[in-house]
């Protein structure tokens, strides 16, 4: 398990960050009608933002593919 952190601690991190910031923007901003789909409920902002999260934080990968 502390090998698994270690190699994906960006990864982590990230979704951390981005599940912050999903429910943040629910409890700021959200949806006042409840017809928004990923901002009408504090669980579906919370997921789509860590997803978004852990998609940015490979952005800031060092790891190399095989091709390159």
């Amino acid at each position: 398990m502390k090998k698994f952190i270690q190699n994906h601690k960006l990864a982590l991190i990230g979704t951390f960050l981005g599940g912050i910031a999903g429910y943040f923007y629910w409890q700021q901003i959200g949806c006042s009608t409840g017809t928004c789909p990923l901002t009408s409920k504090p669980m579906n902002s919370t997921l789509y933002f860590a997803f978004l999260g852990y998609i940015f934080s490979g952005f800031f990968s060092n790891k190399k593919t095989a091709n390159s």
